[in-house]
């Protein structure tokens, strides 16, 4: 994420702590198997990118121990700056238009961070710059024009809605410069960066409690936005909470794709 008044989803908004907390228990086990794979343990050096909630990086923490480091940087850390003690530092930065903060690091990771970013082409040089030799690089994205439903089996007047809400707010964030088809190109982009033994995979959550309580935080936080645009009414909104409150819609995300490789 990027410093930019632009950004749809501030962290600063109060359904943004339950939105990190539903992408903590859709995606985290994904994201720690990845990097169980690399072999991480004690003593690794790791930046953790756009980090936002604390889920990975209290997980990275233990892992690499106080030998360890764990830098931990966001356009705003204030959902993160609980975590900040040894052997956790965090640091406000700008991946899109900085550089970075650092050099060196064992693992460079970033989830669902660049799709938003406008400059992401430099924030992925500037994460593979930040890498040893034989580092490795983890970089997790949303792919929503890859499957764009909220319900993809749309069987009824609650679907539909509740689909029509979705294309609204993918608008929204194609409008403020998100790249809505970002995931899919990440295991080309790894390799035209220079990274070798790239391999990339895909999770895609399709129903869970979790994807409901997203749904809910994520339309409350831009419900004003849906009215504004014409997306929806407020009573379009207030019907769509309610179904998806009652618990009876199986509720999809965007594919999640993982691309990860090392550098030479």
């Amino acid at each position: 994420m990027t410093r930019s008044d632009r950004y749809l989803l501030d962290n600063r908004q109060t359904e943004a702590g339950e939105r990190f907390d539903a992408f903590a228990s859709l995606f985290d086990p994904t994201t720690f198997r990845h990097l169980d794979g690399f072999g991480i343990g004690p003593g690794w050096r790791c930046w953790e990118v756009g980090a936002g909630g604390t889920s990975v990086v209290s997980w990275l923490a233990k892992k690499v121990g106080p030998t360890g480091r764990v830098l931990a940087t966001d356009i705003d850390t204030s959902r993160v700056a609980a975590a900040a003690r040894p052997p956790v530092e965090v640091r406000v930065h700008d991946v899109g238009a900085e550089e970075p903060p650092g050099e060196g690091f064992d693992l460079v990771h970033a989830r669902l961070v660049l799709v938003h970013v406008p400059d992401r082409d430099r924030a992925l040089r500037s994460m593979v710059k930040a890498l040893r030799p034989g580092g490795r690089l983890l970089v997790e994205d949303a792919d929503p024009a890859l499957q764009p439903l909220l319900c993809p089996d749309e069987h009824g007047p609650e679907q539909q809605l509740a689909n029509r809400l979705r294309k609204g707010f993918r608008r929204l964030l194609a409008e403020r410069g998100a790249d809505l088809s970002y995931g899919r190109r990440l295991p080309r982009l790894l390799r035209e960066a220079g990274l070798h033994r790239v391999e990339a995979d895909a999770y895609f959550p399709v129903s869970s409690p979790a994807g409901a309580a997203l749904e809910s935080a994520t339309i409350r936080q831009i419900r004003d936005q849906l009215v504004a645009e014409g997306y929806a009414t407020d009573q379009d909104i207030d019907r769509h909470l309610a179904n998806v409150a009652a618990g009876g819609m199986d509720l999809a995300t965007a594919p999640m794709i993982s691309a990860w490789g090392r550098k030479a």
